[in-house]
């Protein structure tokens, strides 16, 4: 049986069996956005959004990991219905798990033996460690923005599974309201010139169901390095929890 990337490297820490360990990886270069809103511009808007002959199903589409067609049950419907309600006064302090993965912010994914990270133009990252590690004991995590993950290779397709978000919408008010209880299991692989993702989303707190939903990036061709930006979002201000608008100070 062919040893996995990971256990190549593991077995051999020599340089030969790094570069073999490698070369049995997928490459996936670039730069990666989701693919309903490549072509966003400064005004955040979707070219989608724009084109009058689009149809509410691609427009769904969009940001499908909003959670706008899950399996919510009375709390899961409450949470959104709260979530909604104060959205638009609300400012973000980043995309967050899993909103990152479908934003219009190009992604870039890093792929080694033992570990591939992702990663945005707002500092936002996520590891997954594919060293063979299990996930860690409950005791050993706390909950936070992006999880915890450990992920694995089936050929071709990096299968990841994440726990212990934060729920999302506390972050982004565009996340749906998971509980720390959800559970993300993505299958992550490039279909033609197009990287797709299958989740499969379980939480017993806010759903009925597995929640399956897939999002698919491009590259985005305007990128040729990953830009930071010293993001704050800070246009407004802020009173409990919702923007306000300020005066310009005053001269002296």
């Amino acid at each position: 049986m062919a040893l996995s990337p990971s256990a190549i490297a593991q077995a051999d820490p020599s340089p030969e069996a790094r570069t073999e360990a490698f070369a049995a990886l997928p490459y996936w270069p670039g730069y990666w956005v989701s693919e309903y809103q490549a072509g966003t511009t400064i005004t955040g808007q979707a070219p989608i959004v724009r084109d009058p002959e689009a149809n509410a199903t691609a427009i769904a589409n969009m940001m499908n990991l909003r959670g706008d067609q899950a399996p919510w049950n009375e709390e899961g419907r409450a949470r959104v219905a709260q979530v909604r309600a104060i959205s638009g006064g609300r400012k973000a302090s980043g995309w967050g798990y899993p909103m990152m993965m479908n934003a219009a912010t190009p992604l870039r994914f890093l792929i080694t033996p033992e570990e591939t990270i992702i990663i945005n133009a707002y500092n936002e990252a996520r590891y997954i460690y594919t060293d063979g590690r299990p996930m860690p004991d409950e005791m050993d995590m706390w909950a936070t923005t992006y999880g915890t993950s450990v992920g694995r290779w089936e050929g071709d397709t990096l299968v990841v599974e994440t726990v212990m978000v934060t729920n999302p919408s506390d972050y982004f008010h565009g996340s749906p309201p998971l509980s720390e209880e959800a559970r993300y299991v993505e299958r992550i692989r490039m279909d033609g010139d197009r990287l797709v993702a299958d989740f499969t989303i379980t939480d017993p707190v806010t759903l009925t169901e597995p929640w399956n939903v897939s999002v698919s990036w491009v590259r985005d061709e305007g990128f040729d390095r990953m830009i930071v930006l010293d993001w704050t979002n800070d246009r407004t201000g802020n009173e409990d929890g919702l923007n306000t608008i300020e005066l310009a100070p005053v001269e002296q």
